[in-house]
């Protein structure tokens, strides 16, 4: 039996991350990795910066938009990473998530307080992997 093929996956408007040689997503069978999602517009441009109640917001968007792409929703996901440069941000990676999950069961997360992201704008990121097709 071979293994499933990978499949990345792109977001229409994502072009941007071409250049720094990584997916927004890879879909094995059922299973999609996605990428840590920052606040970043569709080229790439930093929105919400200095406001982490909207990085948050940007993130959960970006994150939905990528499992959208791989023909999945919010309701798959089952385990999520999340980092934030300053403990006074958890309160608004927590509401944001709170949001954009209602309704559905809850993945894992695990919460890293780190002290840096990919460029100083960034104040949250969030990494996850959903079940496709219902397994989740």
């Amino acid at each position: 039996m071979s293994a499933p093929a990978k499949q990345r996956i792109r977001v229409a408007a994502a072009e941007w991350n071409e250049p720094l040689a990584f997916a927004q997503a890879t879909r094995v069978g059922d299973q999609l990795w996605l990428a840590g999602q920052v606040a970043v517009d569709g080229d790439g441009t930093p929105v919400g910066v200095g406001d982490p109640e909207a990085q948050a917001e940007r993130v959960w968007a970006n994150l939905a938009g990528v499992l959208a792409a791989a023909g999945g929703g919010l309701d798959d996901l089952v385990a999520t990473t999340t980092y934030i440069v300053d403990r006074a941000y958890r309160d608004a990676a927590t509401d944001a998530r709170r949001r954009w999950l209602a309704g559905t069961t809850y993945p894992t997360n695990t919460l890293l307080i780190v002290d840096g992201l990919g460029r100083p704008e960034y104040l949250l990121e969030v990494s996850a992997v959903a079940v496709l097709g219902g397994g989740g």
